[in-house]
């Protein structure tokens, strides 16, 4: 056996891009090609370095609050969301707003209305700070309580016990999310779920790739940026789950040859944000240093796709599949 065939690599299927993520872009890039540069993006479009660059590289302006957009503007709104007081900022500077909120987000945020609607305490299980648990806060921010892990429940007061509902951050760790709602249950055993499991598909089915590639991988190597909640959850469940080491990247040349010491089996994945060429130069690097072809590892098919946001398929006279 040659050394080449000695050194494997496995190749995560399904990763990368998510039909939300994959919408939010052609979002941008569309709004580019229609109404010309600048389009202004309130925060990153998606949580990407590349993603951001590629696209700031077209003309696109990201910015951090509505405030800073030029009045009269076209402004994009997130694949994160937003809360109702940034859209009535955006109509207070009479901007021009498409809404690239992942769909599955806004089903979040709907459901936070209607739980509020019925006065339940609702349990935001999130990390405080994310674009997407500020957005959904929004949506009642008098019943919301933020629920940052298992450790975080014996803190959590409510007004009565026996009405209260979870809603998660679409990007969690599954396993984690799981833990927190068992613990939440102890201290409150009437507990309502929400209509639906709030963890996107694609996150679901990531993990679920990572764990099977992760048993029979020594090193995994995750693309993706450090802001991007579930790339960085999908470093944590490959450790937890068989490989010896996990490492994040944006890009190929911030792998470090040491940890291939020792290493014959390297697993390969990327966050719902990452383009495929990202995880492509990661291959070829890998190639270049006697790794063989990549061997996908398909745990779950996805042929989910979202529909461009009304707003676009207006000017653009685009009937919705």
């Amino acid at each position: 056996m040659t050394a080449t065939s000695q050194r494997r690599v496995l190749l995560a299927k399904p990763r990368g891009y998510c039909a939300g993520v994959d919408r939010a872009v052609q979002t941008v890039e569309i709004a580019l090609e229609k109404y010309g540069a600048p389009i202004y993006v309130r925060k990153q479009i998606v949580h990407n370095v590349h993603v951001v660059k590629t696209l700031e590289e077209r003309g696109a302006i990201f910015v951090d609050e509505t405030e800073e957009v030029p009045e009269g503007s076209i402004v994009v709104f997130s694949a994160h969301g937003v809360a109702p007081v940034v859209h009535e900022e955006a109509k207070g500077l009479d901007l021009r707003t498409i809404d690239a909120t992942c769909p599955l987000v806004t089903k979040v945020h709907k459901e936070a209305v209607r739980f509020a609607a019925q006065d339940y305490d609702i349990l935001l299980i999130g990390h405080e700070g994310h674009e997407e648990v500020i957005g959904t806060t929004g949506e009642a921010p008098d019943h919301i309580h933020l629920v940052d892990g298992p450790g975080d429940v014996g803190r959590v007061t409510v007004r009565d016990p026996e009405k209260v509902a979870w809603l998660s951050q679409t990007t969690l760790s599954v396993d984690e999310t799981i833990a927190t709602v068992e613990k939440l249950r102890e201290r409150f055993p009437k507990l309502m779920d929400p209509p639906s499991d709030d963890i996107c598909y694609a996150t679901q089915n990531r993990q679920t790739a990572v764990k099977e590639m992760a048993a029979q991988s020594q090193l995994v190597i995750v693309v993706g940026s450090t802001n991007s909640s579930n790339s960085v959850r999908l470093v944590e469940v490959a450790k937890e789950h068989g490989a010896d080491a996990a490492h994040l990247v944006d890009y190929a040349d911030q792998i470090d040859p040491a940890w291939l010491e020792g290493v014959t089996t390297v697993g390969v994945t990327s966050g719902a944000s990452v383009p495929d060429e990202l995880v492509q130069d990661v291959l070829a690097w890998l190639s270049d240093r006697g790794f063989g072809a990549a061997e996908e590892i398909e745990s779950v098919q996805e042929s989910m796709r979202f529909a461009l946001p009304h707003e676009l398929r207006k000017d653009l006279r685009i009937t919705p599949v």
